[in-house]
Parts: structure tokens; C-alpha cells; sequence
């Protein structure tokens, strides 16, 4: 039988009287920084026997130690990222300036070096006109084709104004002769030949200078001569001598023509060109003498001398290329046998043949002796032969 007591029951003693309350701390009370979050706390099943209340707090303590611990180390390695980021900026934004810098001064330095190249160039090709400006120069000096030039371009202009205002005259007065014609009551006379075409036809096919039957002819050689030396004209007529003539070629021509009798040797001026100076004023006074009749055949071992050949008389003469050739008024040869074949053939049309030997000629041909009129030049032993 139950025995009612008049105390109360105790109560059994539970595991929650001993905890201390679950609620989390705040992240003020912890030191914690606002913002960041905490791990949460995770309930243990207490053991059999109940622990103590000082356990829970300092396990949440530790937790929170190690995550500052952390967050301070991260926010360490964010600031080295940091500054490791700006250092990078300040590289990158410093590079390209110093890398276009480094390609400028690559750029300048190749402009600079070829227009150095340049200037090199165009110095060696000033330093060689110069030099064959000196040359050229040098060369005019010595040669008898460029002595007058100067002149000769300077008056140029002059003559031809005169020429223009003399031919205007010559027509006006044309013209005033016919308006005005005379009227004679004495019986016309039949012309008579000009006094130069009627000695013309009277001389001899064959002349002989050197013999006194042709002392007219003496007097307008020695004329034409002294004309040839005191009066040159740059710009006569063609077949007319055009340069200017020295006492040392005016010497040999008289020669040939007095003393050889137009058939002879005379001795050379110890060059080509003053040779051919000698030559074309022999043809020049025989062309005054005996006009078309006249041919002249010029002999030379090698094309390159009678290249000299052609351009010298072309300068001496005023003539073109069209007065040589067969025939023309100049034939040249390399070889003595067609030569004295064409100057036979022009004897028996009654032309008169002019051959001229070259001084690099070593022997004469026999058969060139039997016309009468030859002109070679004699070797100069004190002088070196001309090639």
C-alpha cells in the first residue's frame, strides 16, 4: 500500500542543468571583425559522463584564433598580390614607351646609314664626271678639233643672222632688177664662162705643181693656204677646211704640193688627228681646183683607224656621213689591191683619183705609185710611230 509522503519527489538531475546556455557568442564579444563569417559550431554528444562547463569556450576560443590567424595570413598574401600587381603595371605601362624609344632610335640609325650610303654613292659619281670632265677638257686642249670650239659656238648665232639678213637683201634686190629692167640698143653678147670654171677646164687631168707651166695654179694654193691660216672659217661650206691651221701643218702641205708635186710622202706630226688635219686641207685645195673630178681614197690597215679616218675628215670638212662609200666623194680601204682597182676604173671615167695612206702602213704597194696624186705620211724617227 502506497504511503503518500508529505515531501516533494525529487527530481532527477538532468544533462541541460549542467550545460551553459547555446547560445552562440557574438562576433563583437570575440574580436571578430564585422562582416566576416564564423564557422558554425558543431553539438557534440556529450559523453557518459558530463563535462565540464570551461571545455565548450575554449574550444571556440581556438576555432576563432585559428580563423583570424588565417584571415590575417590571407589578407598578408592580398597585399603582396597587391603590390606584386602594381609593380607588374608600373613594368607594363613603362614598356611600351621604352620599347617604341628602342625602335625609334633602330629606325634613325638605318635612315641615317643609308642615307650615309647615299652620299657615298653620289660622291664617287661626282668625283668620275668630274674626272672625265678634266679629261675631256684636257683633251680639247691638245687636240686641234677642240681649239675653236668656243668661238666657233659663240658666233654661230651671229652668222646665222647675217646669213638670214643677206639672203633677205640678195632677194629684195632680185626683185628691184626685175622691176627695172635696161634697154640696150648694142647686140647681146654671149656670157662668157666665170675665169675660175674656164681654168678649171683648161688644166691638165693629170697636175704637175712642182713645174712653172702651173704658177696660176701656185699663186691660189699659196692664197688658199695663207687664207686657211689667217682667216679660218669654222662654218664654210662643206669640203672647205674648218679648223684652225698652224705653220707646222701649212709647212707640209706647201711641201706636197711644190716640192713632191702632189705625189709623196711628208713627215708625220706624230699624230693621227693632226695628220688627218694636213690630209683634209690637201683635199680642201684640190676640190677648189678641180671640183667634182676629184676622189679621194683613203688607205688603212684596220677598221678602228679608218673610224679616225671618217670622223676626221667629217670634223675638218664639214661633210656627212652620206660623202662616204662607193662612189661617193671619200672611199676608205683596209687593203691596196681593191684600192688601185677603183682608182683605175675612176682614171679611164676621166675622174681624178686622191689616195692617202696612213702612217701605220709599214710598206707601200707598187701598184699605188702610178697614179698622179698620193699623199702618205713618213714615220718621225725621233718620235714614237702612231698605232
Amino acid at each position: 500500500m502506497a504511503i503518500e509522503s508529505d515531501y516533494p519527489t525529487p527530481r532527477k538531475p538532468s544533462m541541460d542543468d549542467d550545460l551553459p546556455s547555446r547560445s552562440s557568442p557574438s562576433a563583437s564579444d570575440a574580436g571578430v571583425p564585422d562582416g566576416v563569417p564564423l564557422p558554425p559550431l558543431s553539438r557534440h554528444t556529450p559523453p557518459s559522463s558530463p563535462p565540464s562547463s570551461d571545455e565548450p569556450q575554449s574550444q571556440t576560443t581556438a576555432d576563432l584564433e585559428r580563423r583570424v590567424s588565417d584571415l590575417q595570413r590571407q589578407e598578408a598574401s592580398l597585399k603582396r598580390q597587391i603590390a606584386n600587381l602594381q609593380a607588374a603595371l608600373d613594368r607594363a605601362s613603362r614598356t611600351p614607351a621604352s620599347g617604341t624609344s628602342a625602335s625609334m632610335d633602330q629606325f634613325m640609325n638605318e635612315a641615317l646609314a643609308e642615307l650615309e650610303q647615299r652620299k657615298k654613292t653620289l660622291q664617287l659619281s661626282i668625283e668620275q664626271l668630274e674626272r672625265r670632265q678634266e679629261r675631256i677638257q684636257a683633251e680639247m686642249r691638245t687636240t686641234f678639233a677642240g681649239v675653236s670650239q668656243d668661238l666657233a659656238i659663240r658666233v654661230q648665232g651671229f652668222k646665222d643672222y647675217l646669213v638670214g639678213s643677206l639672203q633677205d637683201l640678195a632677194a629684195a634686190a632680185e626683185q628691184l632688177e626685175l622691176n627695172t629692167p635696161q634697154v640696150s640698143s648694142a647686140p647681146s653678147r654671149p656670157q662668157e664662162k666665170p675665169a675660175k670654171e674656164q681654168a678649171t677646164a683648161e688644166r691638165s687631168p693629170n697636175p704637175q705643181f712642182a713645174k712653172p707651166v702651173f704658177r696660176d695654179d701656185s699663186k691660189l694654193v699659196r692664197d688658199l693656204i695663207d687664207q686657211y691660216r689667217n682667216k679660218p672659217d669654222y662654218y664654210g661650206p662643206p669640203w672647205q677646211l674648218r679648223r684652225t691651221f698652224e705653220p707646222i701643218h701649212a709647212e707640209r702641205v706647201s711641201k706636197w704640193f711644190f716640192d713632191l708635186g702632189g705625189r709623196g710622202a711628208v713627215r708625220s706630226t706624230g699624230s693621227r688627228l693632226q695628220n688627218i688635219l694636213v690630209a683634209s686641207a690637201v683635199i680642201s685645195i684640190l676640190v677648189e681646183l678641180y671640183g667634182e673630178r676629184l676622189y679621194t681614197l683613203v688607205l688603212a690597215n684596220s677598221p678602228e683607224r679608218l673610224g679616225e679616218w671618217r670622223r676626221g675628215l667629217q670634223d675638218c670638212l664639214g661633210i656627212s656621213r652620206g660623202d662616204f662609200g662607193a662612189e661617193q666623194g671619200v672611199m676608205l680601204f683596209e687593203a691596196p689591191e681593191p684600192l688601185a682597182q677603183r682608182a683605175d676604173r675612176l682614171v679611164q671615167r676621166g675622174q681624178l683619183p686622191l689616195i692617202i695612206v696612213d702612217e701605220a702602213e709599214e710598206v707601200i704597194n707598187l701598184s699605188l705609185l702610178q697614179f698622179p696624186l698620193w699623199l702618205t705620211f713618213a714615220p718621225d724617227p725621233t718620235r714614237p710611230p702612231v698605232l
